[in-house]
């Protein structure tokens, strides 16, 4: 049996036509999951016209535009996809709700909180859908675990934690764009991948952080200078003397408790040899501990007194929040790309029925993240015991459309 998922993403067009602005790893994978879940790729603007070009011809666009204010005023398109630097978030993501077209927009959502907070204002107030690619919340096995925390298979959560490790950065010559805080924000690590894992733990565990103490490191006190121009995750290439100090953090390490008083750590790394993409979150209840490994994303892990067991990605058991999710038969693999390609796929469907669809990261999801990397920033720059977060929806709806 077909489900109702997979018939939308096999469908030859829905009618949407798309924009997309940057056109780099990231930005090709906003590119394949239009398509695939039956858009028009109507156009795309990249930081050069060599790169547009070659977006043109290997991703299927049917023009470039030299300025991605001009795709944005382009009455054709009907929904913009910001996969630029981060510092251009903002500018992007406003205008693009100004235009009255619904966003996409890659985190973080904006440097500062306030800002981050107004554009969710901003998309509300304009009634576009905007939505924020947490993508890890559409593995079928994190909607598995949710549905099985909600429904009290673990009793009452009381701990909660992981690691998300990367190493592209543990080489002394490693560097990229994401390391200058004039492109990337004050934080790197954090803002970068540990906002991925504290939405997820929040998304699945149906807590919040409420209150954080962090530790940062920086390994290394210079690296190449990162401009921008670079292949995602690609090495800078650094002539004599063109190394700049690093100001951002390597590692994160934080303690936090949530608003149902449970306590947790997570481990944020980006210079871990070996570790390629580990993000893995386990969550202990009263009755049994449920962990999840993102690079063996088909399974769960699920401890309990006497026994432990593995709960395989098999459609046709799992719960119906999590089956339609499932688009592969049981044993055939889904990944990182069925990830977004699903998280794209109810992107246009909340278009088409104008309203977000459960689980859908919104702009408010954004913003949220922005708050607690500032909260860590904050812990760690005061040496603070305890930073609270705070409650975003308060400053989303505190904060007026118009903000600039």
């Amino acid at each position: 049996m077909v489900s109702m998922r997979t018939k939308r993403l096999m469908r030859k067009g829905n009618g949407l036509r798309a924009g997309v602005i940057g056109a780099g790893m990231v930005g090709a994978l906003h590119a394949r999951s239009a398509l695939l879940a039956g858009a028009e790729l109507v156009g795309v603007s990249t930081a050069s016209e060599a790169s547009a070009g070659r977006a043109v011809d290997q991703l299927g666009f049917a023009r470039a535009y030299a300025d991605p204010l001009e795709l944005i005023a382009d009455e054709r398109i009907d929904v913009v996809h910001v996969c630029t630097p981060n510092h251009l978030h903002v500018e992007l993501a406003r205008a693009a709700i100004a235009a009255g077209k619904h966003v996409v927009c890659e985190k973080p959502l904006a440097i500062e909180s306030e800002a981050a907070a107004g554009l969710a204002t901003a998309a509300a107030a304009a009634g576009v859908i905007a939505a924020v690619p947490f993508v890890y919340r559409f593995y079928p096995m994190v909607r598995e675990a949710r549905s099985r925390v909600a429904a009290g298979t673990l009793g009452p959560v009381g701990l909660i934690n992981g690691v998300y490790l990367q190493d592209w950065l543990a080489a002394a010559g490693s560097s990229n764009w994401r390391v200058d805080p004039a492109l990337g924000g004050p934080s790197r690590a954090f803002a970068d991948i540990g906002s991925h894992w504290c939405d997820l733990v929040e998304f699945v565990s149906g807590q919040r952080i409420a209150a954080l103490s962090a530790q940062l490191r920086t390994t290394r006190s210079k690296r190449p200078r990162g401009d921008g121009a670079g292949p995602t995750f690609a090495p800078a290439s650094a002539k004599p003397g063109d190394w700049a100090p690093v100001e951002t953090e390597d590692v994160a390490v934080v303690s936090f408790r949530t608003n149902r008083d449970a306590v947790g750590s997570v481990v944020v790394s980006q210079v871990s040899p070996g570790a390629k993409n580990q993000l893995r979150f386990e969550l202990t209840g009263a009755e049994a501990t449920l962990s999840f490994d993102q690079q063996a994303p088909d399974q769960l892990l699920l401890g309990e007194l006497e026994r432990r067991s593995l709960i395989e990605r098999d459609p046709t058991r799992l719960t119906p929040e999590a089956a339609p999710y499932a688009t592969l038969p049981a044993g055939h693999p889904q990944g990182f790309a069925d990830c977004f390609a699903a998280f794209v796929a109810d992107v246009y469907a909340s278009i088409e029925r104008r309203d977000p669809v459960p689980g859908l990261p919104g702009f408010e999801a954004g913003a949220r993240a922005v708050r607690l990397t500032e909260a860590v920033l904050r812990s760690a720059r005061e040496g603070s015991s305890w930073v609270e977060v705070g409650d975003v929806a308060a400053a989303v709806t505190s904060v007026d459309s118009t903000t600039k």
